[in-house]
């Protein structure tokens, strides 16, 4: 399966706090917040939504496809991603601008403050999935970018008749009630987390079963933490439990590992039950390590010790057979 993912490519600035967040935060004066963290380490990684989902579907051996707008610092990263098996040729570098940058602070309570400087992102709508008709692809992922990007490409695949799901996530507030009502219409699928589900709610001023029932909707995955998540297929509720972390290391781009894992499994036409463990156990693996690109694994190692905790009744065999 082709897959292309769009979304943002940055680099991660990554910094933590040696306390807790919430014992400097004053409830009853929040119109006047003043507050500056003096952290204990800083590191740079690459980031990005659509490489981290990338970086964790190319282990699986898939060679996914990024369409996205860089900066000309990006060369280095390009080259790291090609050594990975993951294709660069739909990225287009902004002259005179520098890679988008995530920069944020995690506690010991693993909360997090960020900040998003877009960068060379702000282009990604001069990006036109139109140029891909002769080599169409076969699923685009539509996960938060340029919020005009985002509308432009979700047109283009209703336009193509492509299959895409939509992960606006992050972009939620950047996004109209009538922008995301548009995504989620012609949408295959959809990810979300609760808050972002109760969020898109009340932007679109749709109940969940009028979400849920939109036609060309085949499925909705909402992720709840530590709680797991859950996959609706048709009126289908199946609860996905985690995949309990063998260290408690960064928890940041765990959610991007969990969609790089289920992707692996839908791209082999697997259940949605397993694709979900998949990306469980993807999503733990991120967690065992710093940064959103720092985690490895064999096929034959995610496959061991995804059985210890799932019956996946042979299917996961196909990613050794083939």
């Amino acid at each position: 399966m082709k897959i292309v993912l769009t979304g943002s490519i940055a680099f991660d600035y990554l910094m933590t706090f040696p306390g807790f967040f919430s014992e400097h935060i004053l409830p009853d004066h929040l119109d006047k917040i003043s507050l500056s963290f003096l952290v204990e380490s800083m590191v740079r990684r690459r980031g990005g939504i659509a490489p981290n989902i990338a970086y964790t579907l190319a282990m699986f051996g898939e060679k996914p496809y990024l369409w996205a707008s860089v900066g000309e610092d990006f060369e280095e990263y390009r080259v790291w991603l090609e050594e990975r098996g993951i294709n660069t040729a739909g990225i287009r570098v902004i002259p005179s601008e520098y890679t988008a940058s995530f920069f944020v602070n995690t506690d010991k309570a693993h909360a997090q403050i960020a900040s998003f400087y877009p960068g060379a992102m702000a282009y990604a709508s001069q990006l036109s999935l139109k140029e891909l008709v002769d080599q169409q692809p076969d699923l685009v992922v539509i996960s938060p970018n340029d919020p005009e990007a985002m509308v432009k490409y979700a047109r283009e695949c209703q336009d193509l008749n492509i299959p895409y799901i939509y992960d606006p996530s992050q972009q939620i507030v950047r996004l109209t009630g009538e922008n995301l009502r548009l995504g989620i219409e012609g949408a295959l699928a959809l990810f979300l987390n609760e808050y972002e589900f109760e969020l898109v709610q009340k932007m679109t001023g749709w109940g969940k079963e009028e979400i849920l029932n939109c036609e060309r909707l085949s499925f909705a995955v909402i992720t709840h933490g530590k709680n797991g998540s859950t996959i609706i297929n048709h009126q289908e509720e199946i609860k996905i439990p985690i995949v309990p972390p063998r260290v408690i290391n960064d928890p940041t781009g765990v959610g991007d590992a969990f969609r790089g894992g289920f992707l692996a499994g839908y791209s082999h036409g697997l259940k949605l039950g397993t694709c979900g463990q998949m990306g469980a156990l993807a999503a733990s693996y991120c967690f065992e390590h710093t940064g959103t690109q720092g985690h490895t694994f064999t096929l034959q190692e995610f496959i061991e010790r995804y059985r210890s905790h799932f019956d996946d009744e042979g299917q996961l065999d196909k990613f050794i057979d083939r």
